[in-house]
């Protein structure tokens, strides 16, 4: 049994940061239409774009969780990254998209986070197109508590990498500086991946509003 009947109103979003309200004119258990009667564009449009390139956790579920609410706070682009130091060695790109959506739905959003096809770090340095179009480049680090993100970050268009559960190697955080990322810690304490990449699009978020 469907849920809605004719006559009921619907909010429907296309992920490209259209907003339509409407009425359903049909329904039957194939197929329903509905007669759009207002549309919002560029519904809840974020200022910036925010890029959050992030080590995937061993625990797929939390994971997963980190897409849910990033998507929640604010995200325009989720890239999986492997790194040295990952302990997972895959995704699953179709569930994860499929978290994203309906993150966006749940939270009332019209834009859907562009999902990224998961790199190797050593391939990611080699994809400037990827992230040389964003002018504040950063790669999480546990470093002096004076060089947080709260005290460098100047807003505009933000891509942030976040690393495994064992960190960035030194290598790795040497390659970011040499490509233009400024090493930024997240606080005074250790964090997991998931709570990392929450704290980061949080800030930029707050930021920028």
């Amino acid at each position: 049994m469907l849920r809605h009947q004719v006559g009921d109103s619907l909010n429907i979003v296309d992920g490209l940061g259209n907003w339509y309200e409407g009425q359903i004119s049909e329904a039957n258990p194939k197929a329903c239409e509905v007669k759009i009667t207002h549309q919002k564009e560029a519904y809840q449009k974020l200022p910036v774009r925010i890029h959050l390139v992030v080590a995937p956790t061993k625990n797929s579920t939390r994971f997963e969780w980190l897409l849910e609410k990033a998507t929640e706070i604010g995200v325009t682009d989720i890239t999986p990254l492997f790194c040295q130091r990952s302990e997972r060695p895959k995704v699953r790109e179709d569930r994860l998209q499929k978290v994203l959506v309906a993150a966006m739905k749940q939270s009332l959003k019209a834009y859907l986070p562009e999902l990224h096809p998961a790199i190797k770090i050593s391939k990611w340095w080699k994809q400037e197109n990827l992230w040389n179009s964003f002018n504040k480049r950063y790669i999480a680090a546990v470093i002096e508590k004076e060089q947080t993100l709260k005290a460098n970050y100047q807003g505009g268009d933000t891509l942030i990498m976040i690393g495994p559960e064992g960190g960035f190697t030194n290598q790795e955080l040497q390659m970011g500086q040499a490509n233009g990322f400024a090493p930024v810690s997240l606080g005074p304490t250790r964090l997991r991946t998931e709570t990392a990449g929450i704290v980061a699009c949080h800030t930029i978020n707050l930021f920028n509003q």
